[in-house]
């Protein structure tokens, strides 16, 4: 849930990046901080363990305007992609705004892309969420890579309520801010209508 802090006018707001193990979330996160200016940007933490690059999760606050004269910050975390991680992925699911589904594109990573989605799925509506209804985008990340299932079937095998889905290469930024993007406008169009 969006927290409002009245003191000092400002909207905060959720988004989680969700998605199998080494698809590419933290990478997201890493090309999405080094590319915003400092004055907009919190300090990002980074938990690796052996089997993930993140167990707990990436946290960025980015500035992305106001509403009512209200600043309204952006708390960006990620999941960790293995699923004996499920009970970190729950808690961290917890009060989320928006989600960004990341999902590897390699054709040896479709059945981890489908386990994960439909664990996202399980997972949002034990916090009384549904995936049908909360602002969110839908990755294809690592399009540079040599065995890429296309785009079309992707489309097909993983898309679930004609979301705004984006093709990316996180490692050089392409459609990493489109995502965000995409996200941020739908959780702040779900804000104006309070």
């Amino acid at each position: 849930m969006t927290f409002i802090n009245y003191a000092s006018k400002e909207i905060n707001c959720k988004i989680v990046y969700y998605g199998p193990g080494l698809c590419g979330k933290t990478t997201n996160l890493q090309y999405i901080y080094n590319k915003t200016a400092p004055e907009s940007k919190g300090k990002m933490i980074s938990l690796a363990t052996e089997a993930d690059r993140t167990l707990f999760f990436d946290f960025l606050p980015l500035d992305l305007g106001s509403i009512r004269g209200f600043t309204t910050r952006f708390h960006l975390y990620t999941v960790p992609g293995q699923v004996f991680y499920d009970a970190s992925r729950k808690l961290i699911l917890k009060g989320v705004d928006g989600v960004v589904f990341v999902a590897d594109s390699q054709e040896a990573r479709m059945e981890a892309n489908i386990e994960s989605i439909r664990n996202l799925e399980q997972n949002l509506k034990e916090h009384g969420f549904d995936l049908a209804t909360i602002p969110y985008a839908l990755q294809f990340n690592k399009r540079d890579l040599p065995s890429v299932v296309p785009v079309e079937e992707m489309y097909r095998t993983l898309n679930y309520k004609r979301e705004p889905t984006f093709e990316a290469v996180a490692t050089t930024g392409v459609g990493v801010f489109d995502t965000l993007k995409s996200v941020a406008k739908q959780i702040l169009i779900e804000l104006k209508k309070r």
